[in-house]
C-alpha cells in the first residue's frame, strides 16, 4: 500500500513509544470548551467524530484511554460509554489521584503514560506523564509543558491528532490504516 499521508518529527515518536494508557480532558480537548446551555438550564457538549474513532483506534492498537474530567453531565456519560471508554473520572478537580488510580488499575507507571489538557488543573498529569500534548489554544503554562501543540483546534480533531501520533509511536497505524484502506 501507499505510505501514509501523516507524519511526525522523529524525535516525538520516541518520545511517545512505549505508551500504554492515554489520559484526556473533556472541556477543552474533546470539547471545544465552550459551555452550551439550553433554555432549561441543560448543558450541551459537541463532540467530534474524528475524535471518538481516534479513541476506538487506541483502545484496538492496546493503549488503553482514559478520560478525567471536572464535569458531568448526561451528554458526556453517552459519549463516553458509545465509545467503551472503561476508565473515566467525572467532576474530578484533583485529577492526579483519578490518572494514579487508573494507573494502579492497569499495573502501569507515569513512564507508560500520554495526556493531553489544556488548563491548570490538567498539570498534575500532563508534568508526570512520559508525553504530553495540548491543543493550540491551551493556557501558556500548559502549553509551556506540552510535547506536543496539536495543529487541530479542542473539539474539531485535537484529540485525533494527538491519538495518530501515538498509533505512529506504537507501530500500529500503518496497520490499522490498512484495514480501512
Amino acid at each position: 500500500m501507499d505510505a501514509p499521508a501523516l507524519s511526525f518529527p522523529p524525535e516525538l515518536l520516541l518520545a511517545a513509544q512505549g505508551v500504554k494508557v492515554a489520559f484526556f480532558d473533556v472541556d477543552g480537548v474533546l470539547t471545544d470548551g465552550g459551555l452550551y446551555l439550553s433554555e432549561a438550564g441543560e448543558t450541551l457538549k459537541r463532540f467530534h467524530i474524528l475524535d471518538g474513532l481516534g479513541l476506538k483506534l487506541l483502545q484496538r492498537a492496546g493503549i488503553t484511554p482514559a478520560v478525567i474530567t471536572g464535569r458531568d453531565s448526561a451528554p458526556l456519560r453517552g459519549r463516553l460509554q458509545a465509545l467503551g471508554i472503561q476508565h473515566v473520572h467525572y467532576g474530578t478537580e484533583d485529577k492526579r489521584p483519578a490518572a494514579e488510580k487508573t494507573l494502579a488499575a492497569l499495573g502501569l507507571g507515569w513512564a507508560q503514560a500520554a495526556a493531553i489538557g489544556d488548563d491548570w488543573p490538567d498539570l498534575p498529569v500532563l508534568t508526570r506523564c512520559a508525553f504530553a500534548a495540548a491543543p493550540p489554544h491551551a493556557h501558556p503554562e500548559v502549553r509551556a509543558v506540552a510535547r506536543h501543540v496539536t495543529r487541530a483546534a479542542a473539539g474539531q480533531g485535537a484529540a485525533r491528532e494527538f491519538c495518530d501520533l501515538l498509533l505512529v509511536a506504537s507501530g500500529r497505524y500503518v496497520q490499522l490504516l490498512d484495514e480501512y484502506r
